[in-house]
């Protein structure tokens, strides 16, 4: 009888990353990747850690080596870490809002199953890789970004006066839940963006939000083309009053 698998957690500890300690993420992760442990994977984590320091960082990457242990696993950072490359570790230099590199990691990876953006954490950097990164992924792939606390300090383009601030990588990501619903829209003109057509999922935890590609095509059980299908009287007569109370 084989032993059971150390827990994402175990390997947290063990590997001395802060996603479990300072943060709290592993079991999040566990639950949203265990179903892929055993396949033979790309996941690809954005900072590698130890900030200028190239004999620092390296740790995540090499817990997810363990927790996976048929993938190809990762890294980008703008620092120089080679050193912590290994067998199975691949890391790239580059910066993680430069689209020509990203774009050529990916070339150079193939499929793409897991991303994993713990890189500078700038609301802006956040927004505009996952823009680049997500089209590339997977079509059943999962995003993860983390320490979404950087939405609320200002030093990193966040806010926490104004919650409302658009540019700020949680709001985009409450965006994104709207994706989830577009053929409810009741708007003729509606042209469903990228988003709307392949994100299926989305997930928040503290600090923490997993973004779960797949082709969203469920129709709506009221409208057609972003237009209401036909009702009963008494369905329209309701609609147009809460129309009318501007509850749409």
């Amino acid at each position: 009888m084989k032993p059971p698998l150390p827990s994402l957690t175990d390997l947290a500890i063990k590997h001395r990353t802060d996603k479990w300690g300072q943060h709290f993420y592993t079991p999040h992760y566990e639950h949203h990747f265990k179903h892929l442990r055993e396949l033979p994977i790309n996941l690809l984590e954005i900072g590698v850690g130890g900030f200028e320091d190239p004999r620092e960082g390296g740790e995540s990457l090499r817990m997810w080596k363990e927790f996976f242990p048929n993938a190809k696993i990762y890294g980008i950072d703008i620092h120089d870490k080679s050193r912590h490359e290994e067998e199975r570790i691949t890391i790239f230099r580059g910066s993680q809002v430069d689209r020509t590199f990203l774009e050529s990691v990916a070339a150079s990876i193939g499929r793409i199953d897991l991303i994993v953006d713990d890189g500078s954490h700038i609301n802006w950097h956040i927004i505009e890789t996952f823009k680049i990164l997500f089209p590339i992924l997977h079509p059943d792939g999962i995003y993860a970004i983390e320490d979404l606390q950087t939405s609320y300090l200002a030093g990193y383009g966040g806010d926490s006066f104004n919650l409302r601030r658009r540019k700020t990588a949680m709001n985009f990501l409450k965006s994104l839940a709207d994706s989830l619903n577009y053929q409810e829209f009741d708007n003729p003109y509606y042209q469903p963006t990228y988003f709307d057509l392949h994100i299926t999922a989305l997930s928040f935890y503290h600090n923490l939000a997993f973004i779960q590609k797949g082709p969203n095509a469920e129709r709506s059980n009221l409208s057609h083309g972003n237009q209401l299908r036909a009702l009963s009287a008494r369905q329209r007569l309701r609609y147009a009053i809460l129309k009318a109370r501007s509850w749409f």
